[in-house]
Protein backbone atom coordinates (compact mmCIF):
# COMPACT_ATOMS: atom_id res chain seq x y z
CA UNK A 1 0.00 0.00 0.00
CA UNK A 2 1.60 3.77 -1.21
CA UNK A 3 1.84 5.90 2.18
CA UNK A 4 -1.24 8.05 2.64
CA UNK A 5 -0.59 11.81 2.74
CA UNK A 6 -4.51 12.43 3.49
CA UNK A 7 -3.86 10.77 6.65
CA UNK A 8 -1.98 13.48 8.12
CA UNK A 9 -3.36 16.25 5.71
CA UNK A 10 -7.40 15.39 7.14
CA UNK A 11 -7.51 16.55 10.87
CA UNK A 12 -5.59 19.95 9.52
CA UNK A 13 -8.14 20.14 6.93
CA UNK A 14 -11.31 19.15 9.02
CA UNK A 15 -10.46 22.16 11.27
CA UNK A 16 -11.34 24.31 8.79
CA UNK A 17 -14.91 25.03 7.45
CA UNK A 18 -16.16 22.12 5.07
CA UNK A 19 -16.05 24.88 2.25
CA UNK A 20 -12.58 26.32 3.06
CA UNK A 21 -11.22 23.48 2.89
CA UNK A 22 -12.77 22.20 0.05
CA UNK A 23 -11.49 25.09 -1.72
CA UNK A 24 -7.88 25.13 -0.37
CA UNK A 25 -8.08 20.85 -1.79
CA UNK A 26 -9.00 21.88 -4.93
CA UNK A 27 -6.74 25.13 -5.21
CA UNK A 28 -3.75 22.15 -4.38
CA UNK A 29 -4.79 20.15 -7.11
CA UNK A 30 -4.67 22.77 -9.49
CA UNK A 31 -1.08 23.66 -8.86
CA UNK A 32 -0.41 20.12 -8.73
CA UNK A 33 -2.28 18.93 -11.99
CA UNK A 34 -0.34 20.38 -14.29
CA UNK A 35 3.08 20.34 -13.16
CA UNK A 36 4.74 18.07 -15.84
CA UNK A 37 5.32 14.76 -14.90
CA UNK A 38 2.62 14.82 -12.27
CA UNK A 39 -0.28 13.29 -13.31
CA UNK A 40 1.90 10.18 -14.64
CA UNK A 41 3.63 9.89 -10.75
CA UNK A 42 0.44 9.75 -9.08
CA UNK A 43 -0.94 7.20 -11.59
CA UNK A 44 2.34 4.75 -11.10
CA UNK A 45 1.94 5.19 -7.51
CA UNK A 46 -2.40 4.52 -7.52
CA UNK A 47 -2.36 1.78 -9.92
CA UNK A 48 -4.33 2.02 -12.68
CA UNK A 49 -7.27 -0.13 -12.77
CA UNK A 50 -7.45 -3.33 -13.64
CA UNK A 51 -8.23 -4.10 -17.49
CA UNK A 52 -10.45 -6.81 -16.05
CA UNK A 53 -12.66 -4.15 -14.68
CA UNK A 54 -13.51 -2.07 -17.93
CA UNK A 55 -16.56 -2.49 -19.13
CA UNK A 56 -19.38 -1.11 -22.09
CA UNK A 57 -22.35 0.66 -21.36
CA UNK A 58 -24.59 1.87 -23.43
CA UNK A 59 -21.96 1.85 -26.06
CA UNK A 60 -19.05 3.79 -23.77
CA UNK A 61 -16.45 1.81 -22.80
CA UNK A 62 -15.10 2.90 -18.71
CA UNK A 63 -11.60 1.83 -17.38
CA UNK A 64 -13.70 0.83 -14.16
CA UNK A 65 -17.25 0.53 -13.01
CA UNK A 66 -15.85 3.35 -10.26
CA UNK A 67 -17.08 6.74 -10.99
CA UNK A 68 -17.11 10.63 -9.23
CA UNK A 69 -20.25 11.43 -8.31
CA UNK A 70 -21.64 14.76 -9.52
CA UNK A 71 -21.09 17.50 -7.04
CA UNK A 72 -17.64 17.05 -6.02
CA UNK A 73 -15.72 18.72 -9.14
CA UNK A 74 -18.70 21.16 -10.45
CA UNK A 75 -16.50 22.96 -13.04
CA UNK A 76 -14.65 19.73 -14.41
CA UNK A 77 -11.26 21.55 -13.14
CA UNK A 78 -9.06 18.65 -12.04
CA UNK A 79 -10.41 16.34 -14.62
CA UNK A 80 -6.89 15.01 -15.40
CA UNK A 81 -6.56 14.40 -11.45
CA UNK A 82 -9.10 12.08 -11.14
CA UNK A 83 -8.12 9.95 -14.52
CA UNK A 84 -4.52 9.89 -12.81
CA UNK A 85 -6.13 8.76 -9.46
CA UNK A 86 -7.83 5.77 -11.63
CA UNK A 87 -11.50 6.63 -11.51
CA UNK A 88 -13.34 5.24 -14.67
CA UNK A 89 -15.63 8.51 -14.95
CA UNK A 90 -16.52 11.96 -13.57
CA UNK A 91 -19.83 13.34 -13.34
CA UNK A 92 -19.28 17.06 -13.44
CA UNK A 93 -21.95 19.86 -12.50
CA UNK A 94 -24.62 20.52 -11.43
CA UNK A 95 -24.28 23.08 -14.11
CA UNK A 96 -26.83 25.62 -14.47
CA UNK A 97 -27.34 27.50 -17.93
CA UNK A 98 -26.39 30.68 -16.49
CA UNK A 99 -23.92 31.18 -13.68
CA UNK A 100 -25.84 31.50 -9.72
CA UNK A 101 -23.91 32.00 -6.57
CA UNK A 102 -25.91 29.11 -4.98
CA UNK A 103 -27.49 29.44 -1.39
CA UNK A 104 -26.21 31.77 1.25
CA UNK A 105 -23.34 30.07 3.50
CA UNK A 106 -22.39 28.51 5.75
CA UNK A 107 -24.11 25.57 3.26
CA UNK A 108 -21.86 22.79 3.92
CA UNK A 109 -20.91 20.70 7.18
CA UNK A 110 -19.81 17.08 8.02
CA UNK A 111 -20.08 14.67 10.61
CA UNK A 112 -16.36 12.70 10.97
CA UNK A 113 -17.90 10.30 13.33
CA UNK A 114 -21.09 9.09 10.96
CA UNK A 115 -19.04 9.75 7.73
CA UNK A 116 -22.10 12.17 7.07
CA UNK A 117 -22.34 15.20 5.27
CA UNK A 118 -25.08 17.98 4.97
CA UNK A 119 -25.32 20.25 2.30
CA UNK A 120 -27.67 23.01 0.50
CA UNK A 121 -25.28 24.41 -2.32
CA UNK A 122 -28.07 25.11 -4.38
CA UNK A 123 -26.65 24.55 -7.80
CA UNK A 124 -23.70 26.86 -7.29
CA UNK A 125 -22.52 27.02 -11.21
CA UNK A 126 -20.08 29.22 -12.99
CA UNK A 127 -22.89 28.67 -15.90
CA UNK A 128 -22.57 26.30 -19.12
CA UNK A 129 -20.54 28.37 -21.50
CA UNK A 130 -17.23 28.69 -18.95
CA UNK A 131 -17.23 24.75 -17.98
CA UNK A 132 -17.96 24.13 -21.52
CA UNK A 133 -15.14 25.95 -22.77
CA UNK A 134 -12.86 24.49 -19.66
CA UNK A 135 -14.13 20.84 -21.37
CA UNK A 136 -12.80 21.65 -24.32
CA UNK A 137 -9.05 20.35 -23.14
CA UNK A 138 -10.31 17.77 -21.00
CA UNK A 139 -8.01 14.30 -20.82
CA UNK A 140 -8.35 11.36 -23.50
CA UNK A 141 -9.26 8.43 -21.81
CA UNK A 142 -11.53 9.57 -18.94
CA UNK A 143 -15.20 9.27 -19.48
CA UNK A 144 -16.83 12.50 -18.63
CA UNK A 145 -20.58 13.11 -17.56
CA UNK A 146 -22.47 16.64 -17.87
CA UNK A 147 -24.47 17.03 -15.03
CA UNK A 148 -27.33 20.07 -15.78
CA UNK A 149 -30.11 21.71 -13.49
CA UNK A 150 -32.64 24.59 -14.00
CA UNK A 151 -31.56 28.20 -12.90
CA UNK A 152 -33.19 28.78 -9.00
CA UNK A 153 -34.97 31.78 -10.71
CA UNK A 154 -36.54 29.96 -13.58
CA UNK A 155 -40.37 28.69 -12.65
CA UNK A 156 -40.89 25.36 -12.68
CA UNK A 157 -43.21 25.62 -15.79
CA UNK A 158 -40.02 27.00 -18.00
CA UNK A 159 -37.50 24.30 -16.70
CA UNK A 160 -37.26 22.54 -19.74
CA UNK A 161 -36.01 25.78 -21.35
CA UNK A 162 -33.21 25.64 -18.81
CA UNK A 163 -32.43 22.13 -19.27
CA UNK A 164 -32.17 22.64 -22.87
CA UNK A 165 -29.72 25.63 -22.46
CA UNK A 166 -27.25 23.72 -20.71
CA UNK A 167 -27.54 20.85 -22.79
CA UNK A 168 -27.38 22.19 -25.95
CA UNK A 169 -23.96 24.18 -24.44
CA UNK A 170 -22.83 21.32 -22.24
CA UNK A 171 -23.42 17.52 -24.42
CA UNK A 172 -21.07 18.66 -27.05
CA UNK A 173 -18.44 18.10 -24.58
CA UNK A 174 -19.30 15.30 -22.65
CA UNK A 175 -19.60 12.08 -23.13
CA UNK A 176 -23.13 11.66 -21.16
CA UNK A 177 -25.61 13.35 -19.79
CA UNK A 178 -27.52 13.70 -16.64
CA UNK A 179 -30.60 15.30 -15.74
CA UNK A 180 -30.54 16.46 -12.34
CA UNK A 181 -34.34 16.85 -11.09
CA UNK A 182 -33.66 15.21 -7.80
CA UNK A 183 -31.87 17.83 -5.71
CA UNK A 184 -32.90 18.81 -2.23
CA UNK A 185 -31.51 22.65 -2.24
CA UNK A 186 -33.55 24.15 -5.43
CA UNK A 187 -37.23 25.12 -4.28
CA UNK A 188 -39.51 22.86 -6.32
CA UNK A 189 -37.10 20.98 -8.32
CA UNK A 190 -38.27 17.48 -7.31
CA UNK A 191 -41.70 18.02 -8.15
CA UNK A 192 -40.47 17.71 -11.50
CA UNK A 193 -39.91 14.07 -10.83
CA UNK A 194 -43.89 13.50 -10.89
CA UNK A 195 -44.97 11.46 -14.05
CA UNK A 196 -47.11 13.98 -15.05
CA UNK A 197 -44.33 16.70 -14.89
CA UNK A 198 -41.15 14.03 -15.99
CA UNK A 199 -42.62 13.10 -18.99
CA UNK A 200 -42.93 16.29 -20.98
CA UNK A 201 -39.59 17.01 -19.99
CA UNK A 202 -38.00 13.87 -21.29
CA UNK A 203 -39.67 14.09 -24.71
CA UNK A 204 -38.47 17.72 -24.66
CA UNK A 205 -34.92 16.87 -24.03
CA UNK A 206 -35.08 13.79 -26.43
CA UNK A 207 -36.71 15.78 -29.19
CA UNK A 208 -33.24 18.28 -27.89
CA UNK A 209 -30.26 15.40 -28.27
CA UNK A 210 -32.39 14.48 -31.97
CA UNK A 211 -32.40 17.82 -32.92
CA UNK A 212 -28.39 18.04 -32.07
CA UNK A 213 -28.10 13.98 -33.85
CA UNK A 214 -26.65 13.28 -30.55
CA UNK A 215 -29.30 10.37 -30.60
CA UNK A 216 -26.30 7.80 -29.64
CA UNK A 217 -25.44 10.06 -26.72
CA UNK A 218 -26.47 8.46 -23.58
CA UNK A 219 -28.94 10.79 -21.16
CA UNK A 220 -30.11 9.90 -17.69
CA UNK A 221 -32.00 10.79 -15.27
CA UNK A 222 -31.09 11.69 -11.37
CA UNK A 223 -33.86 10.74 -8.96
CA UNK A 224 -34.47 10.91 -5.12
CA UNK A 225 -34.03 8.63 -1.92
CA UNK A 226 -37.07 9.91 -0.94
CA UNK A 227 -39.77 8.80 -3.10
CA UNK A 228 -42.54 6.47 -2.17
CA UNK A 229 -41.86 3.49 -3.79
CA UNK A 230 -45.39 3.31 -5.31
CA UNK A 231 -44.76 6.72 -7.31
CA UNK A 232 -41.28 5.63 -7.95
CA UNK A 233 -42.53 2.51 -10.06
CA UNK A 234 -44.58 5.29 -11.73
CA UNK A 235 -41.25 7.25 -12.64
CA UNK A 236 -39.25 4.15 -13.42
CA UNK A 237 -42.26 3.38 -16.20
CA UNK A 238 -42.07 6.47 -17.36
CA UNK A 239 -39.11 6.95 -17.66
CA UNK A 240 -38.62 3.63 -19.68
CA UNK A 241 -41.39 4.37 -21.96
CA UNK A 242 -39.97 7.62 -22.85
CA UNK A 243 -36.63 5.93 -23.77
CA UNK A 244 -34.37 7.37 -21.50
CA UNK A 245 -30.66 5.59 -21.99
CA UNK A 246 -30.63 5.38 -17.65
CA UNK A 247 -31.40 6.39 -14.21
CA UNK A 248 -28.60 7.31 -11.17
CA UNK A 249 -30.06 7.13 -7.83
CA UNK A 250 -29.92 8.07 -5.62
CA UNK A 251 -29.41 12.13 -4.81
CA UNK A 252 -29.02 13.09 -1.34
CA UNK A 253 -32.00 12.45 1.29
CA UNK A 254 -34.31 15.10 3.67
CA UNK A 255 -34.36 11.79 5.76
CA UNK A 256 -32.91 12.76 9.31
CA UNK A 257 -33.67 9.12 10.44
CA UNK A 258 -30.29 8.28 9.08
CA UNK A 259 -28.04 9.58 11.66
CA UNK A 260 -28.04 8.53 14.99
CA UNK A 261 -30.27 9.94 17.99
CA UNK A 262 -26.87 10.83 19.64
CA UNK A 263 -26.55 13.38 16.69
CA UNK A 264 -29.54 14.02 15.65
CA UNK A 265 -29.98 17.18 17.15
CA UNK A 266 -26.72 18.40 16.31
CA UNK A 267 -27.62 17.96 12.61
CA UNK A 268 -30.92 19.03 13.23
CA UNK A 269 -29.01 22.59 13.94
CA UNK A 270 -27.81 22.97 10.48
CA UNK A 271 -31.24 23.40 9.07
CA UNK A 272 -32.00 22.42 5.55
CA UNK A 273 -30.31 20.03 3.27
CA UNK A 274 -29.65 16.98 1.87
CA UNK A 275 -27.89 14.79 3.77
CA UNK A 276 -24.79 12.38 2.19
CA UNK A 277 -22.50 9.75 3.19
CA UNK A 278 -22.22 5.96 4.82
CA UNK A 279 -26.10 6.98 6.53
CA UNK A 280 -27.23 7.20 3.30
CA UNK A 281 -26.24 3.32 2.06
CA UNK A 282 -29.23 0.86 3.38
CA UNK A 283 -31.96 3.84 2.42
CA UNK A 284 -30.37 4.21 -1.29
CA UNK A 285 -30.37 0.53 -1.21
CA UNK A 286 -33.28 0.04 -1.08
CA UNK A 287 -34.58 2.47 -3.54
CA UNK A 288 -31.51 1.07 -6.15
CA UNK A 289 -32.68 -2.35 -5.83
CA UNK A 290 -36.74 -1.17 -5.78
CA UNK A 291 -35.50 0.21 -9.21
CA UNK A 292 -33.95 -2.69 -10.53
CA UNK A 293 -36.55 -4.70 -10.08
CA UNK A 294 -38.54 -2.91 -12.23
CA UNK A 295 -35.89 -1.24 -14.73
CA UNK A 296 -35.48 -3.40 -17.96
CA UNK A 297 -31.85 -4.38 -18.71
CA UNK A 298 -31.55 -2.71 -21.64
CA UNK A 299 -32.16 0.50 -19.37
CA UNK A 300 -28.84 1.12 -17.92
CA UNK A 301 -28.30 1.83 -13.83
CA UNK A 302 -25.79 3.97 -11.85
CA UNK A 303 -25.60 3.63 -8.24
CA UNK A 304 -24.83 6.09 -5.91
CA UNK A 305 -25.52 6.49 -2.54
CA UNK A 306 -23.44 5.46 0.48
CA UNK A 307 -21.14 3.66 -1.48
CA UNK A 308 -17.75 3.95 0.33
CA UNK A 309 -15.91 0.82 -0.05
CA UNK A 310 -15.05 -2.33 -2.82
CA UNK A 311 -17.43 -4.35 -1.08
CA UNK A 312 -20.50 -1.87 -1.06
CA UNK A 313 -19.68 -0.98 -4.89
CA UNK A 314 -19.62 -5.36 -5.55
CA UNK A 315 -22.88 -5.11 -4.28
CA UNK A 316 -24.60 -2.84 -5.76
CA UNK A 317 -22.86 -4.47 -9.38
CA UNK A 318 -24.19 -7.70 -8.39
CA UNK A 319 -27.65 -6.35 -7.99
CA UNK A 320 -27.89 -5.04 -11.67
CA UNK A 321 -25.75 -1.69 -11.45
CA UNK A 322 -23.57 -1.19 -14.67
CA UNK A 323 -22.11 1.30 -12.78
CA UNK A 324 -21.24 2.74 -9.12
CA UNK A 325 -20.55 6.50 -7.74
CA UNK A 326 -18.66 7.60 -4.85
CA UNK A 327 -18.21 10.98 -3.13
CA UNK A 328 -18.37 11.60 0.38
CA UNK A 329 -16.38 8.66 1.18
CA UNK A 330 -13.76 10.63 -0.81
CA UNK A 331 -13.52 13.43 1.80
CA UNK A 332 -12.90 11.07 4.91
CA UNK A 333 -10.79 8.42 3.58
CA UNK A 334 -9.24 10.66 0.71
CA UNK A 335 -8.22 10.55 -2.97
CA UNK A 336 -6.55 7.10 -2.84
CA UNK A 337 -9.31 5.37 -1.76
CA UNK A 338 -10.47 4.92 -5.73
CA UNK A 339 -7.29 2.52 -5.84
CA UNK A 340 -8.13 0.40 -3.05
CA UNK A 341 -11.51 0.35 -4.52
CA UNK A 342 -10.40 -0.88 -8.14
CA UNK A 343 -8.02 -2.91 -6.36
CA UNK A 344 -10.57 -4.49 -4.12
CA UNK A 345 -12.86 -5.33 -6.85
CA UNK A 346 -10.30 -6.39 -8.97
CA UNK A 347 -9.14 -9.10 -6.18
CA UNK A 348 -12.89 -10.12 -5.82
CA UNK A 349 -13.27 -10.70 -9.47
CA UNK A 350 -10.29 -12.83 -10.32
CA UNK A 351 -11.17 -15.26 -7.35
CA UNK A 352 -14.78 -15.79 -8.97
Amino acid sequence: MPFDPYRLARPLLFKLQPETAHALAFTAGKLIQPLPGMTPLISAICGKPSPSLARTVCGLTFTSPIGLAAGLDKGAELLDMWKALGLGFVEIGTVTPKPQPGNPRPRLFRLPEECLILNRMGFNSEGARIVAKRLRNRPRGLMVGGNIGKNKATPEEMALDDYREAYRIIAPWVDFTILNISSPNTPGLRRLQAPEMLRPLLDGMLSTRREMSLERQPLFVKLAPDIPFEELDAIVDVVVSCGISGIVATNTTLDRGIVSEVNRAKVETWGEGGLSGRGLKLKAREIQRRILKRLPRTVAFMACGGIGSAEDARIALDDGAALVQIYSALIFEGPLLIGRMNRGLAAEKGTR
